[in-house]
């Protein structure tokens, strides 16, 4: 395995856009997953800051910046990125009215305008080619990668969308997909981001993937990977979760890499998409949050086949309950 900097990479055209308005909400610590959940309903697309849990004690303590060893460890935010065409006032409104439902009323809120380039490009160094599981690798697309024999290369650009392989969520959903995706599978990923998974699934056999994103520069991205990737089984279309998704034929595999809200949000929907072998990869759900999902599944008829914990993130692989086994 060899990797190298391709000097000659270019990034993606996520169109006109370049000035942003990040809003970013602060709250106490133990308000941080309601403050994510009401967040995640402006973008699925967030940045958290929470460093209550940094460990000094590990190897990378001499490195960890002094600013964030001085940050309050007794507060969090959340911040989503909207383009000139959101409004902003409107998005401010319907966040200060789920905040005053959800016992978030001293939520501080603030507008800070940000340079698309400085955002977009600032993370690049930091991110770099990562084996998950078996066979996948995910690869950054402007880095130069040889793979070793029997990995399969997965070349991404997450651009402004949630996505890259590096956070726990989407590294435990990619070692499930690489036990459940069958070949010629018809797979369906809600709330793509990046169109990470799909891509995977398609690496891994799928024969139709369709992928959908509420964000239309979610959307954006995730077609522009798919484009890079040479995959032409991969549809990327907006849809608020189900809603807009094709319900014409069933899928074989679901995956849902979201929230614990919102995934207990669309479940009283999801049977209508699976049928009696369908599996659904659930993930994004913290583990303080994973009995709620699993008892909001089985309410809905559905039950659990496959656990899978790391870092304090759950991932659950689900049937319907006629079909699964806990």
């Amino acid at each position: 395995m060899s990797v190298t900097m391709d000097q000659d990479y270019l990034c993606g055209d996520y169109g006109n856009e370049t000035e942003w308005t990040q809003i970013r909400v602060t709250v106490k610590l133990p308000k941080l997953d309601a403050l994510t959940a009401v967040m995640s309903m402006v973008s699925n697309q967030l940045q958290i800051e929470d460093y209550s849990d940094i460990d000094l004690k590990t190897c990378y303590g001499d490195l960890i910046d002094e600013s964030i060893l001085n940050a309050d460890k007794s507060i969090a935010s959340v911040s989503v990125y909207l383009s000139a065409e959101r409004s902003i006032p409107e998005c401010i409104a319907f966040l200060k009215e789920r905040f005053s439902v959800t016992g978030l009323e001293d939520a501080v809120i603030e507008t800070i305008g940000v340079n698309e380039q400085d955002w977009a490009n600032s993370w690049k160094a930091y991110y770099k080619p990562i084996k998950i599981g078996k066979k996948l690798v995910i690869v950054p697309a402007w880095e130069k990668y040889t793979p070793s024999e029997g990995e399969l290369i997965v070349r991404m650009d997450p651009g402004m969308a949630f996505g890259t392989g590096t956070h726990e969520t989407t590294r435990l959903v990619i070692r499930l997909l690489e036990d459940y995706t069958k070949e010629g599978c018809r797979m369906l990923d809600v709330g793509t981001g990046s169109g990470i998974l799909a891509i995977c699934a398609s690496k891994l056999g799928a024969k139709e993937c369709f992928a959908y994103d509420i964000d239309p520069m979610a959307v954006r991205v995730a077609r522009e990977n798919v484009k890079d990737s040479g995959l032409a089984n991969i549809t990327c279309e907006q849809s608020d979760l189900l809603r807009q998704v094709d319900k014409s034929r069933p899928y074989d595999l679901i995956c849902a890499n979201i929230v614990a809200d919102i995934i207990i949000r669309m479940t009283p929907d999801i049977s209508d998409y699976m049928h009696k072998d369908t599996v659904l990869l659930a993930s994004g759900i913290i583990a303080e949050r994973c009995e709620d999902v699993v008892s909001c599944f089985e309410k809905h008829g559905l039950a659990i086949v496959e656990r899978a914990i790391e870092n304090g993130w759950c991932a659950l692989a689900v049937k319907l309950a006629d079909h699964g086994s806990n």
